[in-house]
């Protein structure tokens, strides 16, 4: 492993802003060769698809480049990669797209442990459908979903089950591959959302048994973009289109109006920028994506239980959840203490996070909000562990 922490912060020019970035469940900060290249695309002449001049063939070009980057990203073929304005979009049209299909008495399959992006589209779908909606439930004490539920929640009336692949509020990464395999014998289409994922773990759309993979590039340090990979690109040609071209094949008919050529040029880079993670990474961006980002993974694991450990260790504080596998990312309480001031009480130290006290999503099956929220932690590839250190010093003093 060759994970230069100190390497990668010198990637990343809001870095020298002084202030300690614990913030990643929002999106990491923007790498430098992802603002340059982003603002090269701006500048060089880029017009619509389909022509045969220049300016349009460097349009194509970029989308095709994206297509792939992002193939790389998750295992899956370019062919069968929707790019869009972010995740949220793109699952509300599929949600959309395949909830034309469904009558009443069809059954989807929904978790507590999803973020609202892939949770709010299906129920708008099973509502206009008529559809029943199941939800899969949450362990309120290791934040864990048990996969062993799904036997009972899946049947022959199954038409798609969403689940995360990592929850950016308590970390808690679930056993998708279980999940898929007992949808497979109904055959449900499962939807990933990665999102929160991406950044840490590699991916294998294969592996994972996923229909349907969601990404956001923000989550990585990327422009505002998202896409879906699909495992099987010819399921797209049998989706209704939403394409304002009547004559849309493939990806295009879940995409509507023109692409944002530069934050595409952005997503090519930042893709690019997860696959040098390692210094030792070599071979195809896809094999080095999966050295960089099983790199990641141990790096982040590392923090990720130095942060855990010292936290439990102060009498005032109650981590949420304890999850076997994880992604870097957690939510605390302090006792006698909303989250929302102790938030205050950080970014009065340099250091910034999030509080949630909102009655919805994961908290909100958790009672989260009768206590007065809780403090959201995102680590990053930039986090260090002086920085972890900070954090605990910080939530010490407020006992």
């Amino acid at each position: 492993m060759a994970f230069d922490v100190a390497r990668i912060r010198g990637l990343f020019p809001a870095l020298g802003d002084g202030w300690i970035h614990l913030d990643a469940a929002a999106g990491m900060q923007v790498p430098e060769q992802v603002a340059t290249a982003v603002s090269t695309a701006l500048r060089a002449p880029v017009s619509g698809p389909g022509g045969v001049f220049p300016a349009s063939q460097r349009a194509e070009a970029i989308v095709d480049a994206a297509r792939r980057a992002v193939a790389d990203l998750v295992g899956a073929d370019p062919a069968g990669v929707v790019l869009g304005p972010n995740a949220a979009v793109l699952l509300q049209r599929l949600a959309e797209a395949l909830g034309s299909g469904w009558l009443i008495g069809d059954e989807i399959v929904v978790s507590r442990l999803d973020h609202q992006a892939n949770i709010a589209p299906w129920l708008r779908a099973a509502q206009r459908a008529g559809a029943t909606v199941r939800w899969a439930e949450i362990d309120i004490e290791t934040c864990e979903l048990p996969a062993w539920q799904y036997e009972s929640l899946i049947s022959h009336r199954t038409k798609a089950i969403a689940v995360t692949a990592g929850s950016g509020t308590v970390g808690t990464r679930p056993d998708v591959a279980k999940v898929t395999e007992l949808a497979r014998s109904a055959g449900a289409l499962v939807v990933v959302d990665a999102s929160s994922a991406a950044p840490f773990l590699p991916l294998d759309i294969a592996a994972l048994g996923a229909d349907v993979i969601a990404v956001s590039a923000t989550a990585w340090g990327g422009p505002a973009v998202g896409a879906l990979a699909f495992a099987d690109p010819g399921v797209l040609d049998r989706l209704p289109a939403c394409s304002l071209d009547p004559g849309a094949t493939g990806p295009e008919r879940l995409e509507l109006g023109l692409h944002a050529y530069p934050l595409l040029a952005g997503l090519v880079a930042s893709v690019d920028y997860l696959a040098a993670l390692d210094d030792a990474a070599s071979g195809s961006r896809r094999e080095r994506l999966r050295t960089s980002l099983g790199s990641a993974k141990s790096y982040q694991a590392g923090l990720l239980a130095k942060l855990i450990t010292e936290l439990r260790g102060l009498p005032h504080v109650t981590v949420i959840g304890d999850a076997m596998r994880r992604i870097p990312a957690l939510a605390f309480t302090v006792s006698g203490v909303k989250a929302a001031a102790t938030s205050v009480h950080l970014a009065d130290r340099g250091i910034c996070v999030f509080a949630d006290d909102t009655r919805a999503g994961v908290f909100a099956a958790l009672g989260v909000a009768e206590v007065g929220g809780a403090v959201q932690v995102g680590l990053a590839h930039y986090s260090t562990s002086g920085e972890v250190e900070k954090l605990i010093d910080a939530v010490a003093d407020l006992r």
